[in-house]
């Protein structure tokens, strides 16, 4: 009697296979894939090519720890799937990743090709070389995603950020006006316009500005500027857009 997960008696070596029919392949196969690789075995007993790739493929994701699981699918118990994937012949191997399935290959394979096969889907997946650069942060970094990316918010706000600080207030507010507005973008937006005509008192500028907001549109903008440096966080932004309203109407 053959034990779950196991090649016919006589030719496994005992490992953690998973045996898969047509039934359960989506769940134990394409939804594990999401988070585990998967790789599949179409096989059947009186298949001798089977019975030498079997135990290697068992033997090589074993290995693995869980990193790489091991499906088992006999092919005379389960012609629905060997249908609908055209297999032709066994040993089949595919591939499932990400929810994807993928043909690996037909026939008997030595186990340092079958170690490659593995090991390459244990891989870490290569590096979002745009995501490294805005994480660096510095002007030369954002400025190279910017050169591949003119669009890319995270980069334009992180560089705007930066640029105000610096000082050059005014190529911050260019980059800004390449993407839409948002809370982000208004206060750093606001941080540049104030970066440029300071106020070292927001509460005593709040004050001055109130009596001339409706009728000096410059006036205006500069106490919707500091409200937006402020914050909502702020306890006195939710006062002073109380007195803002009430001069406007």
């Amino acid at each position: 009697m053959e034990g779950p997960g196991q090649y016919p008696q006589g030719d496994s070596v005992g490992g953690m296979a998973i045996d898969v029919t047509d039934e359960t392949f989506e769940t134990e196969v394409i939804e594990r894939s999401k988070t585990t690789p998967v790789l599949i075995d179409f096989w059947a007993e009186w298949c001798g090519p089977c019975r030498t790739l079997g135990p290697i493929l068992e033997k090589v994701c074993d290995a693995t720890n869980g990193q790489v699981v091991l499906a088992k699918v006999d092919v005379d118990k389960n012609p629905a799937l060997s249908q609908a994937l055209q297999i032709q012949g066994i040993p089949a191997v595919f591939i499932a990743q990400g929810g994807q399935l993928f043909q690996g290959f037909t026939g008997a394979y030595p186990e340092h090709i079958i170690q490659e096969l593995v090991d390459s889907l244990m891989a870490p997946a290569p590096e979002d070389p745009i995501a490294e650069l805005i994480a660096a942060g510095d002007e030369d970094s954002l400025r190279k995603v910017l050169e591949v990316e003119p669009g890319n918010a995270a980069a334009i706000c992180a560089l705007a950020d930066l640029l105000v600080q610096n000082g050059s207030s005014e190529e911050a507010l260019q980059l800004l006006a390449r993407i839409p507005e948002d809370d982000h973008t208004i206060r750093i937006a606001a941080a540049a316009r104030l970066a440029q005509k300071p106020a070292d008192n927001y509460e005593q500028e709040l004050d001055a500005l109130l009596d001339l907001v409706k009728a000096d549109e410059e006036a205006r903008q500069k106490f919707i500027d500091i409200l937006a440096v402020m914050g909502p966080e702020d306890p006195r932004t939710a006062r002073y857009r109380k007195l803002l309203t009430g001069r406007l109407y």
